[in-house]
This record gives structure tokens, sequence and C-alpha cells, in this order.
């Protein structure tokens, strides 16, 4: 039986192109999660049903190595179980076979490849976020009340108006409103 598997990481992305690849290999049923593939194994719901479901003389299908997990070694221990179970791992477009010499050959080293672009683009990000905070720019969100909108609001606290009124006038929860005054208490 062929059992396939697909993964998108973010709601925006769709399943379009993995399923017409699956579809046309001829796989019986195909299971599909939105989640990280950065997520250990058994966070990941869909691919335990997956791994679970597959029996002995089965194939799991992916398009791509990155659909499976994001580590060398999650895709180590999930080719490793389905080669002791006797289940074979075959990724489409990178045309891994995994009951082969060389699919095997070809899947190790095009997981750790993927690995090391994982990297890589984490420190990309984190430089770029190290570049931009150092040029001034703020991450988060904006502020919903101004300097001088707290201290109005720690005033009318003193003068006795309740937290959930102070809330609504600002537009703030209760939580907020409670941080704002810690945060800005005087010493």
């Amino acid at each position: 039986m062929k059992i396939g598997f697909m993964r998108v990481s973010t709601s925006n992305q769709n399943f379009g192109s993995q399923r017409d690849f699956l579809e046309d290999y001829g796989c019986d049923k195909i299971f599909c999660e939105k989640v990280s593939g950065g997520l250990d194994t058994n966070q990941r719901l869909e691919l335990q049903k997956c791994l679970e479901f597959v029996r002995e003389g089965d194939e799991v299908v992916v398009t791509k190595l990155d659909r499976l997990a994001r580590s060398t070694l999650h895709l180590t221990q999930i080719a490793s179980d389905l080669d002791k179970r006797g289940i074979n791992l075959v990724v489409l477009q990178q045309n891994i076979d995994t009951k082969t010499p060389t699919g095997k050959l070809l899947f190790n080293m095009l997981s750790s490849i993927a690995e090391f672009e994982l990297s890589l683009r984490g420190e990309r990000v984190r430089d770029g976020v190290r570049k931009a905070r150092q040029n001034g720019v703020k991450f988060g969100r904006k502020r919903k009340l101004t300097d001088t909108q707290i201290t109005e609001m720690m005033k009318l606290r003193e003068d006795g108006v309740l937290i959930r009124e102070l809330s609504e006038k600002y537009g703030i929860s209760n939580d907020s409103v409670y941080r704002l005054m810690r945060q800005n208490k005087n010493p």
C-alpha cells in the first residue's frame, strides 16, 4: 500500500502541488498536517497517525524530505524506524527510494544538506534582526497608550477609579492596566 504524507508550515500555504504529486504516484491514503517540521515527531499528530497506520511492505511517500522533518536526527529516526518495520520511504521530487543502497545514500546526504540550509537560514534571520535593531527598528506591537495616557490612568486609579473602568476607558485588558501600573510605579 502507498501511504502519502504532506505537510505545510503555515495556514496561508496549501497542499495543492503536494497532493497532485502523491495522487499521481498512486497513493492509496494521504495524511496531511499544518505544523512546523521542526517539532519533535511526537508533537506531530498526523505524522504519528501515518507512522502507526503503515504496515510491513507498505511505502511512505513524501514529495520532499523537508515535508517529513527538518532535522537530520528526526529524518534518520523516522527512516530507521520504517526500515526496521520493513516499510520503504519514497521521496518523489528528490528521487529517493530507501529500498536501494543508492536511495539510502542519497537520503542521508540530502537530509544533512537540508538541516545545514535550515541552520544557515536561521543565522541570516538572526543577523537581519540584530542589524534592524541597530538601525532603530522596533519589533512587537505598538503601545496602545501614550505616556500621557498612562500618567492620567495612574492618577485616576489614585482617585479611586476601578480597574475595570480604566480597562474600558482605555480599551485594554484588566491585566494590561495592572501591568502598566506596576511598570510605571514611582519608587
